[in-house]
């Protein structure tokens, strides 16, 4: 059954998914000193000592744990941008269309979103670990099936069982690493260096499919299979097992209601390159309305819903969620496309487009390491906003750079973008874990990433109609660059309005 946002607060460990700020007039680091010296993690000789420490100690198995979920995330985020430099082999390999390039991309977000918030509960309930091992053995076996394929559907239904696969990855990982941090310096150091693996695969993908160009592109997924073989391997020796205090069925109707309009919302926009206002396009979105109805109605009667419809009065949560989607939109979604344009228009060859987006993964894994630096100076809101803006005014300066072909005038603008998406990729792992009770950590973890992988789908389906219904190439990357920088700073405001209310935490947070 569904646990009460305040189960956890009337023990005084969480309120509204925010640690408790100073008073006035206190310090942090007043606010945050023990108030016995009896505190979980500190042993009775360091009490008896005086070396009592603010924050309960990580598990015995914390390190096993982390290096365990960075691999199998590491790896799911480079199964994730296998396709990247690959659509125009892809397409000339199985004779897609230019409308049907978008499902080339979007097959593994869209198992992802599908799958996230059930994976989320099924983690909580029946097991973080029993659930990471089952996703990265089917991360294997779905990955290498994708090398047999021979068209478009089948090479897209692969893809989907990846993002299902991956959803399982991502969704316990953030709750083995709650389980085995406690909140505090050891907990935002893990979720930096998870935001950072996240960036770090998403880097390597591209370079990796451009190192094995030379042997066809399903050699790329061969590799990545016995990748994901060998992180459920190890895996299965370190981690250990964590569930919530009660189980609970979990929410397939939710989840199919959700995926189906999530499937009419990809659809219409991959249709809408033909006509916005055609009847195919305005039935899927009535179709989508009506879904998240159905969706909304389900979770308010579920006895364990796959998101707790009550998290979403409390603005930490909604700053995770909200983050995430815009995350996916304008950040995800615009690199995702950028390397078909690029490689494209300016005929640049794998490996220069690769490290294009090397060079944006790379500076963004190595910011979001970090960003755990910047804890103590600034709100999450406000990391999060910098990461917007940055962003916005990275892609702002490649205007002109498609229609001039000029590669150079793009590099400055993946930099400054990289140290956006870097704030963000900490940010956002970090906030989704502490906007939820902590026996709802899955929970909180699959909303932000279901989130985050709907918004990236969306931004892809925009980008390409963007890009190519605007008469010329060139024209239309300049368009499709202003409306995602829009778009960016449309996220940064509204996370900026999300200030705390009573009960909330700290506003900063």
């Amino acid at each position: 059954m569904s646990r009460p946002l305040d189960s956890a607060a009337a023990t005084g460990t969480w309120t509204a998914g925010v640690a408790p700020g100073p008073a006035p007039g206190e310090s942090p680091a007043q606010a945050s000193a023990p108030i016995s010296a009896s505190a979980p993690g500190v042993a009775p000789q360091e009490a008896a000592q005086g070396r009592v420490t603010d924050h309960p100690a990580p598990a015995p198995n914390a390190r096993g744990t982390l290096l365990a979920t960075l691999v199998a995330t590491f790896v799911a985020l480079m199964v994730y941008t296998a396709p990247l430099l690959t659509v125009p082999t892809l397409s000339g390999t199985f004779h897609t269309s230019l409308s049907a390039q978008a499902w080339l991309l979007n097959g593994t977000p869209l198992g992802l979103a599908a799958v996230l918030l059930v994976a989320g509960g099924l983690a909580d309930d029946f097991g973080r670990r029993r659930l990471f091992l089952i996703g990265t053995v089917g991360l294997a076996v779905t990955t290498a099936l994708s090398a047999l394929t021979d068209d478009t559907l089948l090479f897209t239904l692969t893809r989907v069982a990846q993002g299902a696969a991956s959803a399982a990855i991502l969704a316990a990982s953030l709750g083995l690493i709650a389980h085995a941090f406690p909140a505090g310096p050891s907990r935002l150091r893990a979720t930096g260096a998870w935001g950072a693996a996240v960036s770090g695969g998403i880097a390597l993908g591209p370079l990796l499919a451009a190192a094995l160009n030379g042997l066809g592109w399903r050699a790329l997924y061969l590799v990545l299979g016995a990748a994901a073989l060998g992180a459920g391997v190890y895996a299965a020796r370190v981690l250990s097992e964590s569930r919530a205090a009660h189980r609970a069925r979990p929410d397939l109707p939710g989840a199919a209601a959700l995926g189906l309009a999530f499937t009419a919302l990809l659809t219409a926009l991959t249709l809408g390159r033909n006509g916005w206002l055609a009847a195919p396009v305005l039935l899927l979105l009535a179709a989508m309305v009506v879904l998240l109805a159905v969706f909304a109605l389900i979770e308010r009667r579920s006895a364990a819903p796959l998101v707790d419809l009550g998290l979403l009065k409390h603005t930490p949560f909604q700053s995770s969620v909200l983050g995430a989607l815009f995350t996916g939109i304008a950040v995800i979604g615009f690199f995702s496309y950028l390397p078909v344009v690029v490689e494209g228009v300016l005929h640049l060859s794998v490996f220069q487009t690769a490290w294009i987006v090397v060079l944006w993964a790379g500076t963004a894994a190595v910011v979001a390491y970090q960003a755990k630096r910047l804890h103590a100076r600034f709100a999450v809101r406000h990391q999060m906003a910098a990461g917007f803006v940055l962003h916005a005014a990275g892609i702002l300066t490649m205007l002109g750079a498609v229609g001039a072909s000029s590669e150079a005038r793009l590099l400055p603008g993946v930099f400054v973008a990289g140290l956006g998406s870097g704030l963000l990729n900490a940010a956002l792992p970090r906030l989704s874990v502490e906007s939820v009770p902590p026996q709802r950590a899955a929970m909180g973890s699959g909303a932000n990433n279901t989130a985050r992988y709907i918004g990236s789908s969306v931004g892809v389906a925009l980008m390409l109609a963007l890009v190519t219904s605007a008469g010329t190439t060139a024209r239309g990357a300049d368009t499709a660059i202003v409306v995602m920088a829009a778009v960016t700073l449309l996220g940064a405001l509204l996370v900026l309005v999300l200030r705390g209310r009573r009960g909330d935490g700290p506003a900063g947070s």
